[in-house]
């Protein structure tokens, strides 16, 4: 997994400069993950599924910090619950499970040592690199069916299980006490695959799809109508190329700090 070890090589690198004048920090969070692709076109706020994950900081000075970050977090999305007829009459839906693990830099707006600085709280915003694991799903007559390697628009093989991510967001963080750090934060993560729901490009033909299941969830518009619309050719996803998917994030975490931490007035 090239991405991975891309991830691992970087944070060894910057987690062997020395300690000085540096802070470890460690985490854990809990919140809300959502996404923007063919089930949520425009709504950068839309959060339907939970979200959990654990992290390790290194707090280089008090405005700067890396951390390395594991999400585990599900998304899914229902055309049955859209305003717009015409994804109404598409009928698809899917869930995905996501797990990321990323490299971030932080940069505080202010500056920022939990116990020792005169700061209490600061915004911050961050900027990183990551790879996620997705692996969407339908439910079919009360049966969970993974859809990607049905290959349901087409495709001459199955996407892949993984995808780049570019996480970039803001937060902010409180020193409730002692060393202990409340933090919110709201992050979205660009991706360079539109699989993440299944659904991307355009119908296939179905006499090319491998097999009955593949082609039954593949057009799924007639199932209560009895009248099928995807013809093949036709228009089945949004055709942007990527999706995005969001965090919201609650997290606590506790800093350990050293005698060669910078002190303040």
């Amino acid at each position: 997994m090239p991405k991975f070890i891309l991830i691992l090589c970087a944070a060894l690198i910057l987690f062997t400069f020395p300690l000085r004048a540096q802070t470890w920090e460690v985490g854990g969070s809990a919140g809300a993950a959502g996404y923007i692709g063919d089930f949520n076109p425009a709504n950068p706020l839309k959060f339907t599924d939970p979200a959990y994950g654990v992290f390790i900081k290194r707090n280089f000075n008090q405005f700067l910090s890396v951390k390395i970050n594991y999400t585990h977090a599900t998304i899914s999305g229902a055309d049955s619950t859209s305003s717009n007829q015409q994804l109404r009459d598409r009928n698809l839906s899917f869930s995905s499970t996501l797990t990321e693990l990323s490299l971030m830099g932080e940069l505080n707006f202010l500056p920022y040592i939990p116990q020792i600085g005169r700061n209490k709280f600061t915004p911050f915003i961050f900027l990183g690199i990551g790879t996620v694991k997705y692996n969407p799903v339908a439910t079919y007559q009360g049966e969970d069916y993974e859809l990607r390697p049905l290959m349901t628009e087409g495709q001459t093989k199955p996407y892949s299980q993984s995808a780049l991510a570019i996480p970039y967001g803001a937060g902010i963080k409180y020193n409730f006490a002692g060393q202990w750090n409340l933090i919110v934060d709201l992050g979205y993560r660009t991706t360079n695959t539109g699989y993440l729901d299944d659904v991307n490009g355009l119908y296939a033909d179905k006499s090319s799809l491998p097999n009955n299941l593949s082609r039954t969830l593949s057009d799924r518009s007639g199932e209560n109508s009895g009248v099928y619309i995807g013809s093949a050719g036709s228009q089945r996803g949004n055709l942007r190329g990527a999706d995005t998917y969001m965090f919201l994030g609650f997290s606590i975490s506790y800093t350990f700090l050293t005698r060669k931490c910078y002190t303040f007035n």
